[in-house]
């Protein structure tokens, strides 16, 4: 199945032509690494390679967790209609350690004006347990660095969490901070967390 997707991405890509196409990398680290409001790792550093053209992206990032390293990979493509945002892709996150199994999940994405609703629907291998299916959602709103987002899941997975954070970039330098609460569900503890986060990162264009 990622062999197919692979090569339809690839095919996609080529045919946008090259003269548009952007290459950027990205290195970055994290006070704590939250991931849709559940605890990874403490001071997570990480980076990423991107490609693109024409509206299409595929991209790789990795992220110390620990015990290895997660490492995604993902494309997709998005675009605008007027004040109409929206994206539709895959994305598969993988770990070279035991600190997790493989995750797998097709993105849809819409957006309007300072609002934007993210929906993932996955499937987690669960090591030599029976795979799990999940559905997971995000509104956020975002105006001026700022934003609020209210994100959940669905299926064999369930918890919701609130996010608040501010990002800017100095002297070409992304700056961020942001703060999450999640119920037990997502906490593992059995009662609510809360934790502040943050986060420093650059970007480099490559092409």
């Amino acid at each position: 199945m990622n062999v197919r997707k692979s090569a339809l991405v690839a095919l996609a890509l080529f045919t946008t032509g090259a003269a548009q196409a952007e290459v950027s990398a990205n290195l970055g680290f994290a006070s704590e690494y939250y991931y849709r409001g559940i605890f990874q790792a403490e001071s997570s550093a990480n980076g990423g390679l991107d490609f693109e053209s024409g509206g299409f992206y595929a991209g790789t990032w990795a992220a110390d967790v620990g015990d290895g390293l997660e490492v995604d990979g993902y494309f997709g493509y998005g675009g605008e209609l007027g004040d109409f945002g929206y994206s539709v892709g895959y994305t598969g996150y993988f770990y070279t350690g035991d600190f997790d199994d493989t995750y797998q999940e097709i993105n849809l994405g819409a957006s309007f004006g300072i609002v934007a609703l993210d929906v993932a629907i996955g499937e987690y291998e669960n090591f030599t347990g029976p795979k799990l299916d999940y559905v997971y959602y995000a509104l956020t709103v975002e105006k001026n660095g700022f934003y609020g987002k209210y994100a959940g899941f669905e299926e064999d997975f369930s918890g919701e969490y609130f996010e608040l954070g501010y990002g800017t970039t100095v002297a070409e330098i992304d700056l961020g901070v942001n703060l999450v609460f999640n119920d037990s569900d997502l906490s593992g503890t059995g009662s609510s967390d809360e934790a502040i986060i943050f986060t420093i990162g650059k970007s480099f264009d490559i092409k």
